[in-house]
């Protein structure tokens, strides 16, 4: 079943939306709707728990002298060192 109801839009949002349906071979309704399932499939898996996480540590002495966790490439060449 399906209802007519009235929604207002931004001038160049519909007429975005309008170009992205023809575009795509859809109705603005078909493509409306697709729009609407999509954010709420998305805001209802948010809405689900996730199952919780257990991370594994280990103790150390922290960091080596050097270290920059922040710079990637000059992590990368420490860790292809050969001891």
């Amino acid at each position: 079943m399906s209802m007519r109801t009235t929604i207002r839009l931004d001038d160049p949002l519909l007429r975005e939306a309008k170009r992205e349906a023809s575009r795509s071979g859809m109705t603005l309704t078909a493509m409306i709707e697709e729009a609407l399932r999509e954010r709420l499939a998305r805001t209802a898996s948010l809405a689900e728990p996730r199952p919780r996480v257990r991370l594994k540590t280990f103790q150390g002495r922290g960091l080596c002298a050097g270290v920059d966790l922040d710079d990637s490439a000059a992590l990368l060449d420490l860790m292809n060192e050969t001891p």
